[in-house]
């Protein structure tokens, strides 16, 4: 494979996510995680869509925020994902770094911000295809509320999470706080994030990201 194709072909995978996850940075870098806490609920009209928000879905209640450890692996059973984890920082502009784009199959966490499990919001991002297949959030905005994520901790014990928001955000007028910020006060929360929309050849960048919000309901070996 030439230089040139290289670029071609990593191009698609990388810019999609790319632009989440600079303004999840750039909202990291210029914030105090800890004033976002409370009155976060999700917007619903305008720049933003709900992907699955159904009625009558009895969602349980939240279990107590867990000490913080370190995620090694991430579970969706119903999207049938079963991804290892990675920790990324920020790069100079201020943005989460993806997992690397030889890596599709990997989910990157924000090592610098909550670990899931712990209050607040852990923030998981993950490309959603390559120039030749599928990635490891290909299928995120098909998750519906009530359906579970599991993440497995290096202190051995696996953090259930339920869904309980999945949104498209549109390009046009993103609010990070909204996205990104935990939802309740206190409450251990996760966002998987993913590039969503449709994919503008001309551009090489995605038409809007995929921000699926769960939170802990459960602990187990």
């Amino acid at each position: 494979m030439s230089g040139g194709e290289r670029s071609s072909g990593t191009g698609r995978l990388l810019t999609g996510v790319a632009w989440a996850v600079l303004l999840v940075g750039l909202w990291l870098w210029g914030s105090d995680m800890t004033d976002l806490r409370g009155g976060l609920s999700a917007p619903g009209t305008g720049d933003v869509a709900a992907v699955g928000r159904p009625l009558g879905v009895e969602l349980p209640p939240a279990h107590e925020p867990l000490a913080p450890a370190r995620p090694r692996r991430v579970d969706v059973p119903s999207l049938e994902v079963r991804a290892p984890v990675a920790a990324r920082g920020l790069d100079a502009d201020g943005a989460i770094d993806p997992p690397p784009f030889e890596q599709p199959g990997t989910v990157g966490w924000y090592g610098g911000g909550t670990r899931p499990g712990a209050p607040g919001a852990a923030l998981f991002v993950g490309h959603v295809d390559t120039e030749t297949k599928p990635a490891v959030f290909y299928d995120l905005s098909a998750l519906r509320p009530g359906e579970k994520v599991r993440v497995a901790r290096d202190d051995g014990t696996v953090a259930e999470f339920t869904v309980d928001d999945v949104q498209v955000h549109t390009r046009d007028r993103f609010d990070a706080k909204k996205a990104y910020g935990p939802h309740e006060e206190g409450r251990a929360e996760l966002r998987l994030i993913t590039c969503g929309g449709t994919f503008d050849k001309e551009t090489r960048t995605y038409t809007a990201n995929v921000v699926v919000s769960a939170y802990l309901t459960g602990v187990g070996p």
